[in-house]
C-alpha cells in the first residue's frame, strides 16, 4: 500500500526541516544516559526499540494492512534497517572513538554528496547548479559549526568516517525506493524492526538494565531520544521524501548541525563563536537557495 500523494508547496520543506531538528538535539538526551553508564550502541538500541514499540501500536490502531509486505521487497527493509540505521551508527560511534566529533561530525556530512549522485543514477534526478551550490555552502557551513579541529587525520578515520555519511545516505535511496509502493508507517516500522533484531545481540541488555536501576531519571531523557529525536524525525522526513527529491532533502537535513549548535548554546552554555555563526549564516543560505522559485539550471 502506497503512502499519501506527493504534495506541493511547503509542507513536506517544513517536515524535513522539522526532522533535522529532532536529529539536532539529540545531544540533549544522549548525554544524560552516557552519564549514567549507557553506551553509544546501547542508545541505539533503545532509540530501535521505542520506534519499534511506538510504530507497531499505531500501525495495530490504523489499519492493520499497513503490516503486510511482498518479501520479495525484503531487501528494501535489509537495506534501511541493516545499512542506514546499524552500519550508520557503527561507523559513525566508531569515527568519533578515532578522531574528534567535530571532524567525524564533517565526514557523516559527506552523506549528500553520495545521496545527490545515487538520486541521479537511481531516480533520474537532475543534479542542477542550484543543487551543487546549495551543497557547497551547506557544507562549508557544516565545516565552521562543527569547528574544524587542528591536527591529522588517519585513513582509517577517514574511511569509516566517510561509510558513516555513505551509511546515512542510504535511507533516502532505500527509503525513496519503498515509498513507491508502500506507506510511510509501513517502511519505518520494519527498518526498526530489522536494526532492533541487527543490535539485539551485541547491546548487553543486562548492564543497560543496571544503569536504568541506577538512575531511574533516565527514563526520561531516553524517551526524548526514542520519541522527539527518532520517532518524530523519522516520520516527518519520510513523510517529506515523498514528495521532495532525495537530493534536496539530504541537503536540507543540514539543518540538523545548525540545530545541535543551538541547542548546545542554550542547554549547556556553550560559547557561540563568530565561526560557528558564519556556519549557521551559510546554513541557512543554502536552505533559501534550495526553495526560492524559479527555473533551474
Amino acid at each position: 500500500m502506497k503512502g499519501k500523494g506527493k504534495g506541493t508547496g511547503a509542507l513536506p520543506v517544513a517536515l524535513i526541516l522539522l526532522a533535522a531538528a529532532g536529529w539536532g538535539v539529540i545531544g540533549v538526551f544522549s548525554r544524560p544516559m552516557a552519564a549514567a553508564g549507557l553506551s553509544s550502541m546501547q542508545m541505539t538500541f533503545v532509540r530501535s526499540v521505542t520506534v519499534l514499540v511506538c510504530m507497531g501500536a499505531l500501525l495495530a490502531v490504523k489499519d492493520r494492512r499497513l503490516f503486510r509486505v511482498d518479501i520479495r521487497d525484503g531487501w528494501i527493509f535489509l537495506g534501511t534497517g541493516l545499512v542506514s540505521i546499524v552500519f550508520f551508527n557503527v561507523c559513525y560511534f566508531t569515527a568519533i572513538q578515532l578522531t574528534t566529533l567535530a571532524v567525524a561530525s564533517i565526514l557523516l556530512y559527506t552523506a549528500p554528496c553520495f545521496v545527490m549522485l545515487m538520486s541521479a543514477v537511481f531516480f533520474k534526478e537532475r543534479i542542477t547548479a542550484r543543487k551543487v551550490a546549495a551543497l557547497a555552502l551547506a557544507f562549508a557551513g557544516c565545516v565552521l559549526v562543527s569547528g574544524l579541529a587542528a591536527g591529522g587525520i588517519t585513513p582509517k578515520a577517514l574511511l569509516i568516517g566517510v561509510g558513516a555519511g555513505f551509511g546515512y545516505a542510504t535511507y533516502s535511496i532505500f527509503g525513496k525506493a519503498a515509498l513507491k509502493k508502500y506507506h510511510t508507517f509501513t517502511l519505518i516500522f520494519y527498518t526498526f524492526l530489522v536494526s532492533t533484531v541487527c543490535l539485539a545481540p551485541f547491546v548487553k541488555l543486562g548492564q543497560a538494565a543496571a544503569a536504568f536501576a541506577a538512575s531511574p531519571g533516565t527514563v526520561w531523557p531516553a524517551l526524548g531520544l526514542g520519541l522527539a529525536s527518532t520517532f518524530m524525525p523519522y516520520v516527518c522526513y519520510t513523510m517529506g521524501l515523498e514528495s521532495v527529491e532525495a537530493g534536496k532533502a539530504s541537503v536540507l537535513a543540514f539543518f540538523e548541525p545548525l540545530v545541535a549548535t543551538v541547542a548546545g548554546i542554550l542547554v549547556f552554555h556553550e560559547r557561540l563563536t563568530a565561526m560557528n555563526a558564519a556556519g549557521i549564516a551559510l546554513i541557512f543560505a543554502a536552505i533559501v537557495l534550495l526553495n526560492v522559485q524559479g527555473k533551474e539550471k
